[in-house]
């Protein structure tokens, strides 16, 4: 029956050889690999307009931090999309700084986007469910478990594979894609015909800001605003989930999405400035500017529930990226093994299965509240994006770059604009009060000093502990490697075999085991642990009736302990010998019903489990079938 329910939720196995016909085209990968950087244009321009808010002046600011994010987008697509072509077997980051600048910041590397693809699921799934319960307050109590239902959904999805689950996210992410754009292109030209509403009436701000102060709030505001670029390395990850030509169409789908997203990043941000928008409780910044392009008619609907669509389905691009970065990790023998393992459908199961525990445990732990949860965000991001432009500007040197080459400077300058927001993110998450107010500024950032206890600090922990702990397991495959290579192994000494068979009793699965026994070895020997002096002589009676060329003997346990002289006979025959191997044999009946086995003792259980690392000790399981 789990079969077939197996089969049922996530379909039939597919051979090997329909791995290339799994494929993505460019229409389905775009769904795929870009609904995280494209959803975060539904908060974007929100995080630049919070960030603004100490004071009015510094509202007018919006649209060129919004073009110096459009720039960075820019250039990190470029670096991305020379990734891509200078590594077609995928890996983005982690694959870059690994080849270039080693094994610790590669590690690094990996943990921050393995970080990062866990927090994207559980950050888009909670404000997903967020919008969700907004809409129906009746939900509320059940947002958790909703958050949960939801992951496990999007992890079905993808189990059933790679081009099933883009066919069924691509409307989803069209539809929020075509709404945006229609409604940004409305707006504009409703802008162009002085036909949108005025903007409100600002109150007059209490300090606007100058100097310093103006500096340090427009550089906040950049680094909140960068959350739109969260996802953009995913396609350079993912190359080879592309039909062929691989790096070529991964590169044309890259172009697509940053110009998706740039578009409708300035678009919003345009319209939310000439309407003089200003984030305010209980609505976001993209409905507002709905309501004001549209009203409350069904294109304002339309866009609420493609947004809340979007920030549902932007956790399938950690769905997609996951699984193939463990795989990556546990090739390079950094996580488990199991994790390079393609399932039934073609896809890294147990890295979907990994993701949605970790990220449901996220959930759990948060209780889905999406503002506890965003303080752990975007650290990750920008230092994978450091270090994999980082690690190109390296590559390209080696190879004989110049400085002053159109990709070394393309990569430079990428990995010095992504530096300094990882440095402002850190200051902005890490930088407490006291050390704001030796700024002098005339206002308090409330995020600063919260965040630390918000939990910022724990993906700071955690990238060093994931990062200890990859290297822990590369040394355990490499000293694994190492104890079973045979070369120059000298030619190891003749074996001696001994098989010892444990009896209890005279049944027909005793007398199957010793007669097993005699196949697999010439020194047999039959042993009995004496717990029950009483039944001996009804054992030997029967012993002679059925066995006389096996030797039989017969331990004495005066505490009734089974395991204990068996341990010490084994050592005894073994006599610290490495070249003596000893199978033990235990005879045991399989009762026809499952609920039969709470009837009967499980001695032998607790045997095996105290052989299984005694070295050179084989135990075999002889099953006597009993029935109905």
């Amino acid at each position: 029956m789990s079969v077939a329910v197996r089969r049922l939720l996530i379909g039939r196995p597919l051979p090997t050889s329909r791995a290339r016909h799994e494929r993505l085209p460019k229409v389905l990968a775009l769904p795929v690999f870009a609904s995280d950087a494209l959803s975060s244009v539904a908060y974007a321009t929100e995080e630049i307009l919070l960030a603004l808010v100490a004071g009015a002046a510094a509202l007018s600011h919006s649209i060129p931090i919004a073009l110096a994010i459009a720039a960075l987008l820019a250039i990190v697509a470029t670096s991305y999309k020379q990734t891509i072509h200078a590594y077609p077997s995928g890996g983005g980051a982690y694959i870059v700084a690994r080849e270039n600048l080693g094994i610790w910041p590669g590690s690094v590397a990996g943990a921050a986007l393995l970080i990062d693809y866990v927090l994207t699921v559980a950050v888009s799934i909670a404000a997903g469910v967020a919008a969700i319960t907004s809409a129906f307050p009746v939900l509320t109590p059940y947002r958790v478990g909703l958050c949960v239902v939801c992951v496990f959904g999007v992890a079905l999805a993808n189990l059933r594979g790679v081009k099933e689950s883009g066919r069924l996210f691509a409307v989803p992410t069209y539809l929020f894609v075509g709404s945006f754009l229609w409604m940004i292109g409305v707006g504009v030209f409703r802008y162009a015909m002085h036909t949108l509403p005025p903007p409100p009436a600002q109150a007059a701000a209490a300090t606007d800001l100058t100097g310093l102060a103006l500096l340090f709030v427009m550089l906040r505001a950049f680094a909140s605003g960068c959350a739109a670029l969260t996802g953009v390395e995913a396609i350079s990850n993912g190359v080879q989930a592309f039909r062929a030509p691989e790096a070529d169409n991964a590169a044309k789908t890259m172009t697509a999405m940053a110009a998706l997203l740039g578009t409708m990043f300035i678009g919003l941000t345009f319209l939310a400035h000439v309407l003089g928008i200003a984030p305010r409780d209980g609505e976001t910044v993209a409905s507002q500017i709905a309501r004001a392009t549209f009203g409350t008619g069904a294109w304002y609907f339309i866009i609420q529930a493609a947004t809340a669509l979007i920030l549902i389905l932007a956790a399938n691009t950690s769905f997609a990226d996951f699984p193939r970065l463990s795989a990556l990790l546990a090739r390079d023998r950094l996580l488990p093994r199991q994790l390079s393992h393609l399932g039934d459908r073609l896809v890294f199961s147990n890295g979907i299965m990994m993701l949605a525990i970790l990220s449901s445990a996220l959930i759990v732990l948060f209780r889905g509240e999406t503002h506890l949860l965003i303080p752990l965000y975007a650290v990750g991001v920008f230092l994978s994006f450091t270090l994999s432009q980082t690690g190109m500007v390296v590559r390209w040197l080696r190879l004989g770059k110049r400085w002053c080459s159109r990709e070394t400077v393309v990569n430079a300058g990428g990995a010095c604009a992504t530096g300094v927001v990882l440095t402002v993110i850190a200051l902005e998450k890490f930088m407490p009060e006291d050390a704001v107010r030796l700024v002098r500024l005339p206002f308090t950032l409330p995020v600063i000093g919260d965040s630390i206890r918000a939990g910022a600090w724990m993906v700071v922990i955690l990238i060093p502990l994931m990062v200890l702990g990859f290297l822990r397991i590369h040394e355990h495959y490499q000293s694994l490697r190492r104890q079973l290579t045979v070369d120059g192994w000298a030619e190891p000494a003749p074996l001696k075999h001994t098989v010892i068979v444990l009896v209890s009793n005279i049944h027909r699965g005793t007398v199957q085991a010793l007669r097993y026994a005699h196949l697999i070895a010439a020194d047999c020997r039959a042993l009995c642990v004496d717990i029950n002096s009483e039944d001996l002589p009804l054992f030997y009676r029967r012993w002679e009736e059925w066995e006389t060329n096996i030797p039989l003997l017969v331990l004495d346990s005066p505490f009734r302990s089974i395991t204990e002289p068996v341990l010490q006979y084994l050592d005894a025959v073994q006599d610290g010998d490495r070249n003596h191997m000893v199978t033990v044999i235990l005879p045991e009946f399989v009762p026809a019903r499952w609920w039969h086995h709470l009837l009967h003792n499980q001695s032998a259980l607790l045997l095996k489990f105290l052989l299984l690392f005694r070295r050179n000790v084989t135990v075999t399981n002889l099953r006597y079938h009993l029935e109905e």
